[in-house]
């Protein structure tokens, strides 16, 4: 989602006639776009806006976009005072009148408004991937979860029409984009606003349906609004992907309460075995986050039974850590960070353990890969399967012949914990 933000910003910037350059010192605008959703991402950058200080008097223009730009407002020119813009990602669109405030002398400038009934989408987006794209459906969250700041960064959900999306992914279709990726901070909360009515399933499976394209992903989901409508159009339609990213947090019920994440561990499950007994194979993804407050060691031990219940594909874990605004920072029985450590590595490796099982037994079979790209070095190019793993395979052809963006039959030789190896089916 961050990534599709900077697409969003750098074509609004070619719009108005700026040209990207490759590094910062070479830039007369520089603008970092942020994430807060944990502290260490905050951390790095203030870190960052350090290392660029020393440029601030060379006629730079300094910007802090997203969600530390909307988190710590106007507080940021205290902190960096070399910084002229702070912006949240709601103002993205209102960029070229911020710039224009800035070339006409302006010393400061701030865009921090959520109050709007838009989702962020901008007239011009820079696409980085020729191949993949993303198109945002939703934006905000209305959910309270304890631990999480994107309500107070991103604000209310906002859905977009269902005209304004297939006509989006008919446009990149058109364009050469096979891949499309729906993208929403709870994407499976959709609702169309329009006089369609079209839930999330629904957008799903029409996405599915437009020429020319053959894959379709979506993230990220909340547990809450997982139906099983979902599942049935990803049996229905093979351009739906065969992965599903679902987001535990916890295999704990009295952390799931106190995260006030609004689901029990039987709630979760029963989408689980939704999934399982689908007709194709889907993949599962999640994320765990270790040390909660309160979080105790039988707690933390049900989340490891949930990881050999369910046996993920991969996941990402995470130590808590506090953020402002939120209910869990006020809450007592915090956790010392070498036992959040400690919980994390043990997580950790019960999960490589899981991983190695899963891809091993894809060995074997025939993947359709969509080919990214070339690792020069291990002479592999390098695919990504329906289920989102990553294959790295050889090609006879591979030093005379560009096979990015092109869907080829791969047979899996090896696997590791976190990828696949295999070689071309001619």
């Amino acid at each position: 989602m961050n990534a599709h933000d900077s697409e969003k910003v750098i074509g609004t910037l070619l719009s108005r006639g700026y040209t990207q350059v490759q590094t910062a010192e070479g830039a007369e605008l520089v603008l970092y776009n942020t994430c807060s959703i944990r502290d260490k991402a905050e951390q790095k950058v203030f870190s960052r806006l350090q290392q660029f200080k020393r440029e601030a008097g060379k006629g730079k223009v300094f910007g802090v976009l997203g969600c530390v730009a909307q988190q710590e407002g106007e507080k940021i020119f205290d902190r960096a005072p070399h910084v002229s813009l702070v912006a949240g990602s709601a103002s993205y669109t209102k960029l070229p009148e911020m710039l224009v405030q800035l070339e006409a002398g302006g010393r400061r400038v701030t865009g921090l408004s959520l109050d709007t009934e838009e989702t962020f989408e901008t007239p011009l987006t820079r696409r980085d991937n020729p191949h993949r794209a993303y198109i945002t459906i939703i934006e905000g969250c209305d959910k309270s979860c304890a631990y999480c700041v994107v309500p107070f960064t991103r604000g209310p959900e906002r859905s977009r029409t269902s005209a304004s999306v297939m006509d989006e992914a008919r446009r990149l279709a058109e364009s050469g984009y096979s891949e499309i990726q729906l993208l929403g901070q709870n994407v499976n909360s959709y609702r169309d606003p329009s006089s369609a009515g079209w839930d999330f399933a629904t957008l799903l499976a029409r996405v599915g349906e437009v020429p020319g394209i053959r894959r379709v992903r979506f993230t990220t989901s909340h547990p809450r609004d997982f139906v099983k409508p979902i599942v049935d159009a990803i049996d229905a339609n093979t351009a739906l992907c065969d992965h599903v990213h679902l987001p535990v947090q916890s295999g704990s019920d009295s952390v799931l309460g106190a995260m006030d994440r609004l689901y029990t561990r039987a709630d979760y499950m029963r989408r689980i075995e939704w999934l399982k007994n689908a007709r194709r194979n889907i993949a599962i993804t999640t994320d765990i986050i270790v040390g909660f407050p309160g979080e105790t060691e039988a707690d933390f031990n049900q989340t490891l039974a949930l990881l050999d219940e369910v046996q993920y594909d991969s996941l990402f874990s995470f130590k808590y850590s506090s953020r402002p605004n939120t209910a869990a920072r006020h809450l007592v029985d915090q956790i010392p960070d070498e036992e959040k450590t400690r919980r994390l590595t043990v997580l950790q490796e019960r999960q490589r353990a899981i991983q190695i099982r899963r891809n091993s037994e894809a060995v074997g079979s025939v993947q359709e890969v969509l080919v990214e790209g070339r690792n020069q070095a291990l002479g592999q190019w390098i695919g990504r399967t329906s289920q989102n793993r990553t294959l790295n395979f050889t090609h006879p052809a591979a030093d005379g012949q560009q096979l990015a963006g092109r869907y080829l039959a791969v047979r899996v030789t090896r696997a590791g914990p976190n990828s696949l190896v295999g070689e071309i089916v001619m």
